[in-house]
């Protein structure tokens, strides 16, 4: 795995967005929830991921045709593909102060994840969900994603990590009917500068 690089506007990771928006009663009513149940930051992070994980079924697993990206909305309508699965445990987790970001893979199409901050370290997390050859789990070194990208496939991980959604994800979420529009409409390719 490549070295996670910050993007420049990564000190605003605290910070609520259209897709992160930590301040919706129902972010910070599930935010209150998980942290009742903890005692650090670390097992903050580990429930918000496994709640995710385990409560909102990606929606190509379950079915569903809605389109979800707020995290508001996937807490609310328990659906989501791994963009918005990767926004739903960020919100709560930044309701609480704990700085997250957002980071991608290629793997074919753009898998999106999140990243946590503890322990003066970044650590990568897929909240997608378990599912036939997916075994998702949490880790403080990341190495338990749902997926792990094949060089000869040209499949990589993109070593930046976002503050907000990266725009070229948000807007084929916004712009999609349904999921089957989405799947059609998936990104492939995230360029790799920063402020993309």
């Amino acid at each position: 795995m490549r070295t996670l690089q910050e993007t420049p506007d990564l000190s605003a990771c605290p910070a609520a967005d259209e897709a992160i928006d930590h301040h919706h009663d129902l972010v910070r009513r599930t935010a209150a929830g998980l942290a009742a149940e903890v005692a650090d930051s670390y097992e903050d992070a580990r429930a918000a991921f496994e709640f995710v994980r385990d409560t909102i079924p990606h929606s190509q697993d379950s079915g569903d045709p809605r389109v979800t990206w707020r995290a508001s909305d996937v807490l609310e309508r328990r659906t989501g593909i791994c963009y918005a699965e990767a926004h739903a445990p960020a919100a709560p987790l930044r309701a609480e102060g704990i700085p997250t970001a957002l980071c991608y893979q290629n793997l074919g199409v753009v898998h999106g994840l999140v990243a946590v901050r503890f322990d003066g370290a970044w650590h990568r997390q897929d909240p997608r969900g378990d599912g036939p050859g997916v075994d998702a789990r949490f880790s403080p070194d990341g190495g338990r994603l749902a997926f792990t990208p094949g060089p000869a496939a040209g499949e990589r991980d993109h070593p930046l990590l976002y503050a907000a959604s990266h725009p070229v994800v948000l807007d084929v979420l916004k712009a999609a009917r349904d999921r089957t529009h989405l799947w059609r409409t998936l990104p492939t390719a995230l360029p790799d500068h920063a402020g993309s």
